[in-house]
Order: C-alpha cells, then structure tokens, then sequence
C-alpha cells in the first residue's frame, strides 16, 4: 500500500505491522503474558503434574513418591469399582444430557411466546442453576428421605408405601439424572430462547403461505436453524454430566457400597479415603481423556451435520 502526499510517494518501511511502530507491537504482544501465565499454572502445571502422580504410588502426604509406571493404568480396568463408576459416569453424562434437551426445548417453546408473566417463569425455572450444587442436593436429600422425606409422606397419603429411593442404586442413580437435570435445565433453556428468538419470522410466515402446519414447520424451521443452539447445550451438558461430582455425594456418597459413584467421586475416596493418590491421579487422567473425547467427537459431528443442512 502507498500514500501520495503532494507529488511525493512514501512506502511504509518493511517489517513495521503497517506504520504500527514495532515498540508498540511489543506491547501489545506483551498483553497476552499475563494470561499465558494464568493458564500454565492454573491448568497446563496441574494437568502435567496429575499425569506425573498417576505414575507413581504417591500417598498423599508423605514427601516420597515411587515411579511404578503405568501399573495404576492397568490396575483401573481390573477394578470392578472403577468399571461400576465409569459406567454410571456415562449413565449420569447422557442421561442429564438428554433430559436436559427435552426439557430445556420445550420450556423454550412454551416462553418464546407472547405470553403474560413469561419473564417471570424464565428467572423461576433458571434460578436452580445460581443455587450451589451442595444445597440443591440436600434440598433433594429430605425431599427423597425414607423417613419424613416429602416424597414419601406424600405417597403414604395417597394409600401407598415408603420406597427406599436412595438405598436402592437403580432408583438412586434415576434420581441423581433427575435432580442435576432439573437444576441445570435453566441453561439449556435459555441457550434454545436465544436461538429461537434469532430465526427471522418471515420463514415462518412464508411457511405458512405454503400451506405448512406448525409440526411441519418445527421439523423443517426450527430444528435446522437450531444446530449452533443444539450443539452448545449438548456439549455443555454433556461436559457437566460427565463429571458429575456434588449431587451424588450430598445425595448418596456414592453407595449403597459403591454402586451409584461416577468416577469424581470414586477419585476422592481413592484419594482421601484410601490415600492413593497415584491411583486417583490415574483416574482423573482418565476421566480427562474421556471428556476431551466426548466433546471433540461431538464438536466434529454436530458441526458436520450443520453444514450438510447449509
């Protein structure tokens, strides 16, 4: 690029950003130090230091540490504790995940329209999500109780009888997926309201020229230009279910025995409980893997599908 000034002709001097002066693009290089350096110490050091704990026996506490390789790695699949936990790792990801679409989309249905009191309802059903794990799960925790829980009371009246909803795992677990869906389907909720509110109206009307009727036009309307909305409430969903840690511990510490753990909590026994702080290491790496898998996988085949529908 030149400039003319007058009948001169001047070039900016090479290497020089354009005319920016090359002092000031270091400082603006400089800007990024400090975030750099947050991200090293606070993610990159301890995700390199937790990989160099699971490689050895580490207790915990004492100043020791013995190199053993990767024998906590193949100890996990030997462990029916961690198969149990990694199963019901899945079992708590997906099933929030699918509870949370289903719920979230249609709430966002119902409020995306020009209903009286919809701000209202929005703050009521989004308030959960700003609520601390710990309290929502002891709320649930004397909701769900044997005896004196809400629940039951509230059977006995009708004529039926106690149910033990956390002693039993399968009933357990049902309910764990319940209670952190219901808490975060706020998010979902509004991820959908934002995505509704942002397709033009004019699809819709010329829709309904063509003769189409609201399901024809969800299937063919909204759901398409739902794909961004879809894909961030997936991933984000998936991502919390997956490490699923507050609930089940306030709910049910992970019992009975070790039947509804997911692997978060299954790590802090390991490493609290039992002191093997190298085995729990190895687990977090893990569960790490896992997440990073999932969402890199569903990134890639959401995206994928989105652009086949342009």
């Amino acid at each position: 690029m030149t400039t003319t000034v007058g009948d001169a002709v001047h070039k900016p001097k090479r290497g020089t950003g354009g005319g920016v002066p090359r002092f000031a693009r270091r400082g603006l290089d400089a800007l990024y130090l400090p975030a750099l350096a947050v991200l090293g110490v606070f993610t990159l050091w301890p995700l390199l230091n937790g990989v160099l704990l699971s490689l050895s026996n580490w207790d915990g506490y004492s100043p020791e540490r013995r190199f053993v390789g990767l024998e906590n790695y193949l100890r996990l699949f030997e462990d029916p504790n961690f198969r149990t936990a990694l199963g019901n790792t899945f079992l708590y990801g997906v099933g929030s995940t699918v509870l949370q679409q289903i719920i979230g989309l249609g709430l966002a249905l119902a409020l995306d329209r020009a209903v009286r009191g919809r701000g209202i309802a929005r703050a009521i059903i989004y308030l959960p999500v700003l609520v601390s794990p710990v309290v929502m799960g002891t709320m649930y925790y004397l909701f769900f109780s044997y005896n004196g829980g809400g629940l039951n009371d509230l059977v006995i009246a009708l004529g039926g009888e106690r149910t033990a909803w956390l002693s039993d795992s399968g009933a357990a677990i049902a309910v764990i997926i319940a209670v952190n869906s219901l808490q975060f389907v706020g998010i979902s909720m509004v991820i959908y309201l934002a995505g509704l509110q942002s397709i033009p109206t004019m699809y819709y009307e010329a829709a309904r020229l063509d003769g189409a009727n609201a399901a024809q036009s969800f299937r063919h309307i909204t759901v398409p230009m739902l794909q961004p909305a879809f894909a961030t409430s997936i991933v984000l969903n998936l991502i919390g279910g997956l490490k699923l840690f507050d609930v089940i511990q306030v709910l049910t510490g992970g019992g009975p025995g070790y039947s509804t753990n997911s692997v978060s909590t299954l790590i802090a026994k390991m490493y609290f409980g039992s002191q093997r702080a190298g085995y729990a290491s190895a687990m977090g790496v893990v569960l790490f893997l896992i997440i990073a898998v999932f969402t890199l996988a569903l990134n890639t085949m959401l995206n994928r599908r989105r652009l086949e529908q342009l």
